[in-house]
């Protein structure tokens, strides 16, 4: 008996590259806006309480507008949904470094308009069209490669936007970013999403409208509590995203530290998600869940209470890092191995919403309570508590796909 190869065809090898390429650029990107809280205070006079209201609307847009882009993938194409969403990021980038850019429109420019470009071109979207391309057995593979490359992204952005910012200052290197969402225009013509009865045989061939499949979900326990459990994930990326170069400055150290601990997790990361997808083939995807959330708290509460140092920084940066979006493939998985995949983009669009629920409240609630009381030291409490709800919660998922009797042609 042969195995069955990893890649089926040319067409999923050239979009599973194309979607990689993509998160290297829209999720790199991101990762750095935290780095550029300094100049932007100075320069914009931005409060901390402004800064991370701007980056939880931004990553609220994100994933409000991930449904929208999920109904464009699944019907559509997924090429259409990612080409829209960098005109969206690049919009943001343009108006952010030439104005107008401070009150309301510095969270109009960082916040919505960049969000919505995140909704299509960050993990969601093109992990969703690679899922199309790849049987059960190989999909969280896949999106673990697809991830991976996100954590590239996150490894490099931190240190070439730190000397960029450095060397020639903030608004140069928004220039490059755009430079560089240009590039992703191109390579978002190379996405391809399979319709539906083309390369997963009868997995797609159901004819389920759309408004059905989310009746279906919502109605499903398993699909809750996955929903749930994700939120916990946005909390703890944006808090720590958003604000560890203020966190790490509170603490007596050089500021290099955060942009170490950002490019740590991003390194940490790549390690972490493949891993992840490895093992979502191997073992039960909702224990691997709710083991990664209750390791994040354990690596949480050994940041806040070790006393600070380089090396403690360190340490939480890897250990963070293998954890980061390692939530990602089988959060994924699960959604697809339960509901098919004829309707996963609009699904897991849902679902990230509520991670992106949690990372407007992890972005906001943490610029807050520094301004308030000095420090992120109860933003830090609230996310070890929801470390261990997330490792509880997954725990009732029932990892069973769905039996149906044959749906209505009508359509939405």
């Amino acid at each position: 008996m042969t195995s069955e190869k990893f890649i089926p065809n040319k067409t999923a090898l050239i979009t599973l590259i194309a979607a990689s390429l993509v998160v290297i650029i829209s999720l790199g990107i991101r990762q750095t806006f935290g780095l550029f809280f300094f100049d932007f205070e100075i320069d914009l006079g931005c409060t901390q309480t402004e800064f991370g209201f701007a980056m939880g609307i931004q990553l609220f847009f994100w994933g409000l507008f991930g449904p929208l882009f999920g109904l464009i993938t699944d019907k559509f194409s997924g090429r259409v949904a990612v080409f829209i969403g960098f005109l969206f990021y690049l919009s943001g980038i343009y108006f952010l470094n030439y104005g107008p850019n401070t009150g309301f429109w510095f969270t109009f420019d960082l916040g919505i308009l960049i969000g919505i470009g995140l909704a299509a071109t960050a993990i969601s979207i093109p992990i969703s069209i690679v899922s199309k391309h790849f049987p059960l057995n190989k999909r969280t593979i896949a999106i673990g490669v697809v991830t991976a490359a996100g954590s590239f992204g996150y490894f490099v952005s931190p240190i070439y936007t730190r000397f960029l910012l450095l060397e020639f200052g903030w608004n140069p290197t928004l220039l490059i970013f755009g430079a560089m969402i240009l590039a992703g225009l191109v390579v978002s013509l190379f996405l391809s999403t399979p319709m539906t009865g083309t390369g997963l045989k009868k997995e797609n061939e159901n004819n389920q409208t759309a408004m059905q499949a989310l009746k279906e979900a919502f109605s499903n326990k398993s699909y809750n509590y996955l929903t749930l459990g994700f939120f916990v994930c946005g909390w703890h990326i944006a808090l720590v995203a958003t604000h560890i170069p203020m966190h790490i400055r509170d603490k007596g150290l050089e500021d290099w530290t955060a942009t170490a601990i950002l490019a740590l997790i991003g390194l940490f990361n790549i390690f972490g998600t493949l891993t992840s997808g490895y093992l979502s083939t191997r073992i039960s995807k909702k224990k691997l869940l709710s083991a990664i959330y209750l390791l994040r708290g354990v690596s949480i509460l050994y940041f806040i209470l070790m006393p600070a140092s380089v090396i403690n920084a360190l340490i939480f940066g890897a250990t963070f890092g293998y954890l980061w979006l390692s939530t990602v493939p089988p959060t994924s998985g699960i959604v697809s191995h339960i509901f098919g995949t004829k309707y996963v983009s609009l699904l897991y669009g849902f679902v990230f919403l509520s991670h992106q629920v949690g990372s407007f409240l992890g972005a906001y609630l943490g610029g807050l309570f520094h301004d308030l009381y000095g420090s992120l030291d109860y933003a830090w409490y609230i996310s070890i508590a929801l470390s261990l709800f997330a490792g509880l919660i997954h725990l009732p998922i029932k990892e069973i796909a769905i039996e149906r009797k044959q749906l209505a042609t009508s359509e939405i």
